[in-house]
């Protein structure tokens, strides 16, 4: 199982980064399954309303509801969990640390917040790491 931070969802799925090609062929051919809770899905959706996202979604000729669809088709929604024993300094990552931590999932995220975590992530069966590393 892999959870994905909303970073690396707006890579995959908005600005196409090369980078996320093997994770994006994994879920394709469903060698990895993507869990997520709603309110990632709903961070996604507020995300994808950003004004400099919106631009972004202009260039590329993709629409929001284009994006929400695709994470509909590839993500299973789970429920939330509870908090962690780990705590990130920044609380809207939270949620990605707490479900990959009861699911004892790899976690993609480029967020430093998360990565600098590692060694604690470790400590309870999770590894944290950019998509960039990630190779199904």
């Amino acid at each position: 199982m892999i959870v994905l931070d909303t970073n690396i969802v707006l890579d995959a799925f908005v600005f196409n980064d090369p980078a996320t090609q093997p994770l994006k062929a994994a879920l394709a051919a469903q060698e990895i399954q993507w869990i997520a809770t709603q309110p990632m899905r709903d961070e996604l959706e507020r995300v994808l309303a950003y004004p400099k996202i919106v631009v972004r979604l202009a260039f590329y000729q993709l629409s929001a509801a284009q994006v929400l669809a695709q994470f509909d088709a590839q993500a299973r929604i789970v429920d939330a969990v509870p908090k962690a024993g780990v705590t990130c300094t920044d609380p809207d990552d939270q949620k990605f640390i707490d479900l990959a931590v009861a699911h004892k999932s790899l976690l993609l995220s480029k967020d430093n917040a998360v990565l600098c975590m590692e060694k604690r992530l470790l400590a309870v069966g999770v590894h944290a790491q950019a998509a960039i590393k990630f190779v199904a």
